[in-house]
């Protein structure tokens, strides 16, 4: 055995040499695995064997690039150097792929002559998660292998594909049982038949007859889900080079697309966000060994849409449910929603028939909270009332076994003031699942001032095995992203009794990139909820508009007019003269307001609010605020969050709008943030910011 470099090695089974990398944890491709492999194909070709395969040591292929390499300047040798080596070797090539081959790895495989893997190996190019597209190679030699209509679909959702998936499409050329004598026997025979040495850039088989309406009919599908982004586009881009052009030339237009991207502030914003999720599950001052208490049966008081939501996560990993409602009415109607979301994704293809029935045996409906006994996890989701709230923890201390945690899905209260109707602070804690619960990825774990370790390594643990994202935050009303909307509603109802109607700041925030604006959100939600008919005083829009027999979508009247068979919205004429009426009852002045005044008025507050809960400590990182805007909101990944955008924006250009509004407008979301000031006299940044 030779060892080629600090990760690679060069060894011989008789007449096979192996080519084997070893880069713990995933054998990304950093310039001593570049090296290695370069050295080792020279090596190789220049000895006594007849074939030659690339292997990798640890759980997997190689699976990408070395991301911590993204910012300085490039180690020699280039990928290519060594993509060439393999390419061009006179000798079969052939990748052994386990684990998963992503992204430049990849690209490395595909650089073989041929490809053979495990049934439990996956391939894939997750570039445009990083808002970039494969940049050795891949966009031109996957779509020549599987056909552009596949290739599309890889490169703009990044998702890897299935060992059977890529047999089919032929990615891979074989499925083996035991990885290594699978490569080596395959590399045998492929010298003893003659394979010809297959060079994916020399194939057009694939691209022949290339219906050209596929590129304008793949853009229209995947419209609505890429809004904004660059980098989809681009891949696409890359295979029409693929299909129209010859592969030198297709490679300089990806070259030129990756670059255009690395320069953007799109890419730098998702990877910025890549190392913001990871970063907001380390909790400073946790010590390591704490254990998280083991759930095996799942509590839920409240079975209506966000119980039975949350009650579904669980459910779909296999953990059962003790579901408790208030009477059998109740129960039966939530239980009877659940099935029909699960029958709804069955019918789509999502899950089998038997998945429906399975999940929905995993759900125990009851309506005694006596069946909480057993369980190690209870989850409060009944109505925003602190009283109500208290009266139920004060049962659950009763009737919940020692150690098992107790925890609230509040949006906004107290869990201190919850925590206090308890003998058992320490197993108190609030897990904000965010609606449709079963849908929404953000979970905000809230830390009372007397959560144990173990009760929080339990509730961010079990959020990341429903598939949830994490973000562990303190108490304030509203947590970090509900408070930070406040500040957002404050500043677009004034905006609309200067003058400004609801669908333009709705499309004002919607073109920016978030999913809807603050009024067709509120008429998604509902305009009554916390609204009562007998305390109404008239005394803000919404209440004149539930006055009026207004609720949003689900009357097909709220701050727009809905159609009741697409649900499609129209701005109405009557709204606009109830809020202009309320104005000038109100001395407001009604004027012009700018498109950049709407989007400073909604988005500089928030920003505001997030760096005073930052120098509160209620979050630990910028970044863990980010993480709640872009999974809680749909705040636009593509710009890494809000605070990462006020970065990009230049922190002192929005302190000095700040105080601007602050000096024309008054209100205390307009009173600037002290941390906010001092970050930019250092010349600091808002999303690096470290409690």
């Amino acid at each position: 055995m030779t060892q080629l470099s600090q990760s690679v090695t060069l060894e011989f089974d008789n007449d096979v040499a192996l080519i084997r990398i070893d880069n713990p944890p995933v054998n990304a491709l950093s310039h001593h695995v570049r090296q290695g492999l370069l050295d080792g194909m020279t090596q190789a070709e220049n000895s006594d064997a007849t074939a030659i395969v690339v292997i990798c040591e640890g759980r997997t292929f190689i699976a990408g690039a070395d991301i911590t390499e993204f910012s300085g300047p490039p180690k020699p040798p280039s990928l290519q150097e060594a993509q060439d080596a393999m390419e061009n070797c006179s000798k079969p090539v052939i990748a052994a792929v386990h684990g998963t081959a992503l992204g430049g790895g990849l690209e490395v495989a595909l650089c073989a002559h041929y490809r053979v893997g495990v049934s439990e190996s996956k391939y894939g190019l997750p570039e445009v998660k990083l808002g970039l597209l494969p940049g050795a190679g891949g966009t031109q030699r996957l779509p020549r292998v599987t056909g552009a209509a596949q290739a599309l679909q890889m490169m703009t959702s990044g998702d890897p594909i299935s060992a059977g998936d890529a047999l089919e499409c032929g990615l891979i050329d074989e499925i083996v049982e035991d990885l290594e004598s699978g490569a080596v026997a395959f590399a045998r025979r492929a010298v003893a038949e003659g394979l010809p040495l297959l060079r994916i850039r020399d194939r057009d088989d694939k691209l022949t007859g290339t219906n050209s309406s596929l590129f304008d009919d793949f853009r229209a599908s995947i419209a609505r889900k890429t809004r904004g982004f660059l980098a989809p586009e681009y891949n696409i881009r890359c295979v029409e080079a693929a299909v129209n052009l010859e592969f030198d030339e297709g490679l300089k237009r990806e070259q030129e697309l990756f670059k255009d991207l690395m320069k953007g502030t799109q890419s730098k914003a998702q990877q910025y966000y890549f190392f913001a999720e990871r970063a907001a599950l380390k909790i400073p001052g946790l010590p390591k060994e704490t254990k998280p208490i083991e759930v095996n049966r799942v509590g839920i008081l409240g079975a209506g849409t966000m119980g039975g939501g949350i009650a579904m996560n669980f459910a779909n990993v296999g953990i059962p449910v003790t579901i408790v409602e208030q009477n059998e009415e109740a129960l039966k109607r939530g239980l009877g929603v659940v099935r029909s979301n699960y029958e709804r994704t069955a019918s789509r293809g999502g899950i089998s028939s038997d998945d429906v029935e399975t999940r929905m045996g995993l759900i125990n409906g009851s309506t005694d909270m006596g069946g909480f006994g057993d369980c190690d996890l209870i989850i409060e989701a009944v109505f925003e009332n602190m009283d109500l709230k208290k009266s139920i923890f004060e049962q659950l201390d009763e009737i919940c076994k020692p150690g098992a945690v107790l925890a609230s899905n509040t949006s906004a209260l107290d869990i201190n003031e919850i925590a206090s109707a308890t003998s058992r602070p320490e197993s108190v804690i609030g897990m904000h699942f965010f609606s449709p619960a079963n849908v929404m990825k953000m979970l905000e774990v809230v830390r009372g001032d007397a959560t144990s370790d173990e009760a929080i390594v339990t509730a961010m643990g079990i959020g990341r095995t429903i598939g949830k994202t994490p973000v562990l935050c303190g108490v304030c009303h509203g947590f970090v992203g509900n408070r930070m909307l406040f500040m957002r509603g404050i500043e677009a109802e004034k905006m609309i009794l200067e003058g400004a109607a609801p669908s333009r700041i709705d499309q004002v925030l919607f073109d920016f990139g978030l999913p809807m604006g603050p009024f067709a959100m509120s008429d998604l939600a509902g305009l009554d909820i916390g609204w009562d008919e007998n305390t109404s005083s008239g005394s803000t829009v919404r209440e004149l508009l539930c006055e009026s027999g207004r609720r949003g979508q689900k009357n097909g009247q709220g701050y727009y007019i809905y159609d009741p068979e697409t649900r499609a919205a129209t701005p109405d004429p009557e709204v606009e003269q109830i809020i202009k009426a309320f104005g000038e009852r109100q001395g407001v002045e009604q004027r012009e307001i700018s498109d950049q005044e709407i989007l400073e008025r909604c988005l500089y507050p928030m920003i505001n609010e997030g760096a005073k809960i930052l120098a509160e400590g209620i979050a630990i990182r910028g970044s863990d605020v980010d993480v709640v805007w872009i999974n809680g909101y749909g705040w636009p990944m593509y710009t890494g969050g809000p605070m990462f955008w006020a970065d990009t924006v230049g922190l002192a250009e929005v302190a000095d709008r700040i105080n601007h509004y602050g000096s024309t407008l008054g209100g205390e979301h307009w009173s600037i943030s002290p941390l906010i000031e001092e970050i930019v006299a250092q010349g600091g940044s808002l999303s690096a910011y470290t409690n």
